[in-house]
């Protein structure tokens, strides 16, 4: 792929493209507040697929219970959704190194899901989580770094002290393999970007509880672990994981900014390495906060 190409193929797709999302879909609440959006918005994009990607923290007992977790909460989303799609199982834990990838009926579904789209038509695919499955379908097949375009929520801000980020810590070696790749990439930092998309108790109260059954569950189960750990305080929750689904739908920048950047390498002592010869890739660096959550709202509704 040239580098022409790979420009225009980070410029936000036109309605009706094919997409799959890659989610950690039982770590936390913001995942569901995603897969929902995307789910809902069915009205600019087909999702062929859902994989469920490891995650090891006190929620889970290691890597391959955390996907597990995520595999069957994936489920459970889709009967409240009222909708069917492909799930498959991911990666039961991270890379051993950046050259040999671990084998999964995620990682195999996007690798041969991949061969039916071209740079010219390539296939979404949003990670929401460590990036193992997506690392792991690029080193089974190539072609999914040249018929992908991959948008992934991870690492921090590029001037932030750190990239010791969730989803980057856990695999460093799948998200060098992804950045060096030449896949056409789009990254939403958490931490000194996407952090400011937060929400209340009184606008999930407002807008959610009571409304439907999805719009119930998404709003009670955010007020039921924020008022775990923040009993009698007041409190924000960010839902981090929404702003990669809603950069599909970022046209004129409605809902967040971002630029075209030579991708750094993530290092593993948690930084970022300068990379000259490193390809183009976009970098969010702003968030629309209050557009973006009418537009989920209203999806959601």
């Amino acid at each position: 792929m040239t580098d022409l190409q790979r420009i225009k193929n980070l410029s936000v797709p036109s309605k009706g493209f094919d997409v799959v999302l890659d989610t950690d879909a039982c770590n936390e609440i913001d995942d569901q507040f995603a897969i929902s959006y995307l789910l809902r918005s069915t009205d600019r994009c087909t999702v062929k697929a859902l994989y469920a990607a490891p995650y090891f923290n006190k929620r889970s007992e290691s890597p391959a219970d955390g996907m597990e977790k995520s595999y069957h909460e994936l489920f459970r989303l889709l009967e409240l959704l009222g909708d069917s799609k492909p799930v498959f199982r991911g990666s039961p834990c991270y890379l051993p190194d950046e050259k040999t990838p671990v084998v999964s009926d995620a990682a195999h579904d996007l690798a041969a899901r991949a061969k039916d789209y071209s740079p010219e038509n390539p296939l979404y695919v949003v990670a929401i989580g460590a990036i193992t499955n997506v690392a792991s379908a690029i080193l089974l097949e190539p072609l999914v770094a040249e018929n992908t375009v991959v948008v992934w929520l991870g690492g921090h801000a590029h001037h932030y002290a750190h990239t010791a980020e969730f989803n980057m810590k856990q695999d460093v070696a799948a998200a060098r393999v992804v950045f060096q790749s030449g896949v056409p990439l789009v990254q939403l930092p958490c931490l000194g970007v996407v952090s400011e998309f937060r929400l209340s108790k009184p606008e999930l109260e407002h807008w959610l509880i009571g409304k439907n059954p999805l719009a119930n569950y998404l709003a009670t189960t955010t007020v039921a672990h924020a008022d775990a750990y923040a009993e009698g305080k007041p409190w924000t929750r960010v839902i981090w994981d929404v702003t990669a689904v809603a950069w599909l739908f970022n046209t004129d920048e409605r809902f967040m900014r971002s630029r075209i950047v030579t991708a750094p390498l993530p290092t593993y002592d948690n930084l970022y390495a300068a990379n000259p010869g490193g390809y183009p890739m976009r970098y969010v660096y702003f968030i629309r906060r209050d557009a973006l959550m009418e537009d989920l709202f209203q999806a959601l509704l």
